[in-house]
């Protein structure tokens, strides 16, 4: 075990490379339709692991739109493997960060910047981490297998990069541990335990256009329908099992005149459990069928098509994941640190490894608003930034968390 004092003196002087490493990266666009900046902000993840032993390998995103998904290495005199998690891309387009004036500044105790909270600041907390284990518990660092994964297309919750993280990540792997931003909670640290599993749908209506004003009994108006379906679609999420359903987008009609013979809508859903996600993945697509909108004159319906879109899985809370929580739990006593677990309704890429190997979120430093980059005057809405003094606290938190799950027996 690393003496604590040690530990936070270590990583109060190694802060001020962490933060540099971090302008750097903050300084680099990597919107995730930005594959350059995306494979730029890789390279100078790469060069700073280096140094630790890590080689690099780079791996093609399904989507040849996107950057390149980055894995580092280092293999251990040992079996027993610890998985870091981040990712590379950011939400934010190059021109709203220079309509908004959104670039690394330092006011304060907090970092403003692109990705500081989500999750550049969970990359560079990966890296103050590593650093101690090396200088103050070199045995268990060179016994361990590491095997670090940044993902080139988070925010657009990328499957294929579950699938690689998945392929990498045997039996003797410990854990891993996923450095998106930790909650927040007055005097408390909040570790991620489970995330919400999420579905994309769409729904198409067919209906059947006429003259608004000579035929108009002749129509049957698919945005009528599809007015009903949102309705009952929106009816569809739970408070007892906290299950959302949201309309996002509809569309429909081609012109004031006429009965519209068409119309859209997408949307969403979330859910924490497997039971509550299916019910309401059931429940949406038996909305599908002949609709209720018809034409008076010969009973023509309109046609109503569910379609999910595409899927993340729930995270549920499991014992395999609160046995990590423990590890920090104990460590947080030593430390003087409250340590809690929190379900999250966001997902990460914990979504698609929790089956597979022990897991565990929020290992990243405090912050806020992340995915904004707009200001207002009054003070009232900030852009994304991360607290300063998150850090060295988190980091010596992790350190000694990961050297507990590594300990004999």
């Amino acid at each position: 075990m690393i003496e604590p004092d040690a530990l936070l003196s270590h990583l109060e002087r190694r802060l001020p490379a962490a933060l540099d490493l971090l302008r750097q990266m903050v300084g680099i666009n990597s919107w995730t339709e930005n594959p350059n900046g995306v494979d730029h902000v890789g390279r100078v993840t790469a060069e700073a692991f280096a140094p630790f032993g890590f080689s690099r390998q780079l791996v093609a995103s399904a989507d040849p739109a996107h950057g390149h998904h980055l894995l580092m290495t280092r293999p251990g005199s040992d079996q027993r493997t610890i998985a870091m998690v981040s990712h590379l891309d950011t939400v934010f387009p190059p021109e709203e960060e220079v309509r908004n004036h959104f670039r690394w500044s330092v006011e304060g105790s907090r970092a403003f910047g692109p990705g500081t909270h989500d999750i550049k600041g969970g990359t560079v907390m990966m890296w103050l981490v590593l650093d101690a284990l090396q200088q103050l518990a070199r045995p268990a660092f060179e016994a361990t297998t590491w095997r670090l994964f940044w993902n080139a297309a988070e925010e657009t919750l990328s499957p294929d990069f579950g699938d690689l993280c998945r392929s990498q990540l045997g039996p003797d792997t410990h854990a891993a541990l996923v450095f998106e931003a930790e909650g927040r909670g007055p005097g408390v640290r909040r570790m991620v335990v489970g995330r919400k599993g999420r579905a994309t749908w769409r729904v198409r209506v067919s209906g059947r256009g006429a003259h608004a004003g000579t035929q108009h009994a002749r129509g049957a108006n698919a945005i009528v329908q599809i007015a009903r379906v949102v309705d009952r679609i929106a009816a569809l999420s739970d408070a007892d099992t906290d299950r959302t359903f949201n309309v996002g987008t509809i569309r429909g009609g081609a012109g004031l005149n006429r009965v519209p013979h068409f119309a859209e809508a997408e949307g969403e859903f979330r859910a924490f459990t497997p039971a509550a996600y299916a019910a309401g993945r059931s429940r949406f697509l038996s909305l599908g069928g002949p609709g209720d909108v018809i034409s008076p004159v010969d009973g023509f319906p309109c046609t109503v098509e569910a379609t999910i879109v595409n899927e993340t899985r729930p995270w549920p809370r499991n014992p395999a994941t609160d046995q990590l929580m423990t590890a920090f739990q104990a460590m947080g006593s030593v430390l003087g640190q409250s340590v809690e677990p929190e379900m999250r309704g966001g997902l990460s890429d914990g979504n698609h490894l929790w089956d597979h190997v022990p897991t565990l979120d929020g290992l990243g430093p405090s912050g806020d608003n992340d995915h904004c980059s707009e200001r207002s005057p009054d003070g009232t809405k900030l852009p994304e930034y991360v607290d300063l003094d998150s850090f060295v606290p988190k980091a010596a938190l992790n350190a000694l968390a990961i050297l507990r799950m590594l300990a004999p027996g």
